[in-house]
């Protein structure tokens, strides 16, 4: 759960641990969730209460919580949890390095940690299964939903996080789904972008969830734009743009190293060549070098691909007298009814 206590959080990881489960118990059991309601206003925590009423009811089940002050009563579940978080530490120890590529590479191996403990249960799971309750048809949502406007700025603001979006959806009202960790925004009936979700800074600093392939354009017209851009940091889809934009400022001018890391980044949005273009921007700064804007050009230019020379051969009429012959003669138009 990336977002802490809170109802998308809970109603999504119930539900993934009901489906891969395969029923439902008859009760749900938490703790008095006071971090979840800590610092809400009463509309919120009533909002809240009744979310997850309504979850409860789609599942069939009861909500129950343990007695606030009396820290026993979930002694077996904070002792699994204990144990979980030490099989995950062991497991990173034995891996050798806490680096993942991204967030679905971490996810798989919790779920490969997991898999590996729960496989030692499966006899009593197999038990305890023919107690459970069956799974209602659907998922319900475990999503919050909320109506932005698109700014022409290119993107929208939403819980104190800015994001992009294309621009050819500023002026539009979109319909975004608040998941845990991603927001889905919704034009009509049709998914127009999926952007992973962000976190303020600070309570004072906001966040930003940028992708740069929704301002190049923008940046091309006015590339000075890159020196005070606010999110400029998130702005670099991987450190070799990064490093190249702060080389470029300690050799050269501002505006030379704004023009030519934005002609860099437009590169890797025009030539799909993001990860590529990042490892020759990478040689060439190790290497004690400036990146070539017009060698890295030619290099991921588009292959010229010859167009084929493609010869149609018109059949002879003479083909239709012969299938004529052979019977394939239109049918005559129908004058009267049958005999």
């Amino acid at each position: 759960m990336l977002g802490g206590e809170s109802f998308v959080a809970l109603a999504e990881g119930l539900q993934n641990a009901l489906w891969a489960l395969g029923g439902v118990p008859r009760e749900h059991r938490s703790d008095s969730l006071s971090a979840a309601f800590r610092n809400l206003a009463r509309d919120a925590r009533e909002d809240l209460t009744q979310r997850y009423d309504a979850l409860m009811k789609h599942y069939g089940m009861t909500a129950t919580r343990n007695n606030a002050g009396i820290a026993h009563e979930n002694g077996s579940i904070e002792s699994a949890h204990g144990h979980l978080k030490q099989a995950l530490e062991d497991a990173l120890l034995l891996r050798g390095t806490r680096d993942f590529a991204d967030l679905d590479a971490y996810r798989a191996f919790v779920d490969m940690v997991v898999g590996r403990r729960n496989a030692h249960c499966v006899k009593r799971i197999t038990i305890e299964k023919e107690m459970l309750a069956p799974l209602p048809k659907k998922r319900t949502n475990d999503f919050e939903e909320k109506v932005i406007r698109v700014t022409s700025s290119g993107g929208f603001i939403l819980r104190r996080v800015f994001y992009t979006v294309p621009s050819k959806l500023i002026g539009h009202r979109l319909r975004v789904r608040i998941f845990d960790d991603r927001l889905e925004c919704v034009l009509g009936t049709t998914m127009v972008a999926i952007q992973r979700r962000g976190r303020p800074v600070s309570e004072s600093q906001g966040g930003h969830v940028v992708d740069y392939r929704h301002v190049i354009h923008a940046l091309r017209r006015k590339p000075m734009a890159l020196a005070n851009l606010v999110y400029r940091d998130q702005l670099f889809p991987r450190s070799a743009y990064r490093r190249a934009f702060e080389t470029l400022q300690d050799r050269y001018d501002e505006r030379h190293a704004c023009k030519v890391t934005v002609e860099l980044l437009a590169l890797a949005h025009e030539r799909a060549c993001e990860a590529e273009l990042a490892e020759a921007i990478a040689a060439d700064l190790d290497a004690g070098r400036l990146p070539d804007l017009a060698a890295l050009r030619l290099r991921f230019r588009p292959e010229q691909a010859s167009v084929p020379d493609v010869a149609v051969e018109l059949a002879s009429l003479a083909v239709y007298d012969e299938l004529a012959c052979l019977g394939f003669a239109p049918m005559p138009p129908n004058t009267g009814d049958a005999a």
